[in-house]
């Protein structure tokens, strides 16, 4: 009986550490507490798998840091989408827009003209990165060297800057 009141006492007195790593995973007070909360259910139900030799600071930290990747990866999961069309070009696009005022929406508009407005050997090889292709995926669709898509997709983007230095 004393051993399970010392072990959750132990968790007691770990919460404001916690707390602590929780914010610095999170960077959200609201989300780390929610995480501190989660990792405190997780490690009393768990308390017979605890073994008295183990570091148990440690032991609940990894707890937590394993809670914290495993939501992670649940939320990119869920915000990814597949695309099923023939050429595959909207491969694990967001499902948002990213347009939260008109103003965001006209430098869409500007960045999308200016883009438009480079040669085919700048545009298509940027477009395509933009899409989330990965150089050697561009390099092997468009015959070309590794080399020469990554110095095309760098001097499309300082161009890109150049042209757009107002929104900086």
């Amino acid at each position: 009986m004393t051993d399970k009141l010392s072990f959750k006492q132990r968790l007691l007195g770990l919460q404001g550490n916690l707390f602590n790593f929780a914010c610095q995973l999170t960077s959200n007070p609201d989300a780390a507490q929610d995480l501190v909360q989660d990792t405190t259910l997780k490690v009393l139900d768990n308390e017979s798998k605890y073994v008295d030799n183990v570091n148990f600071k440690g032991w609940v930290f990894t707890i937590m840091r394993n809670i914290f990747i495993n939501n992670y990866r649940r939320q990119v999961r869920n915000s990814t989408i597949i695309d099923t069309t023939e050429d595959l070009y909207h491969v694990n696009l967001s499902q948002e827009s990213g347009l939260t005022s008109p103003e965001g929406s006209v430098a869409v508009k500007e960045i999308s003209v200016a883009i438009n407005n480079f040669s085919d050997e700048y545009k298509v090889p940027f477009t395509m990165y933009l899409a989330g292709y990965k150089y050697n995926e561009i390099a092997e669709k468009m015959s070309l060297p590794l080399g020469t898509v990554k110095s095309r997709i760098f001097f499309a983007r300082k161009r890109l800057q150049v042209l757009l230095k107002d929104y900086r």
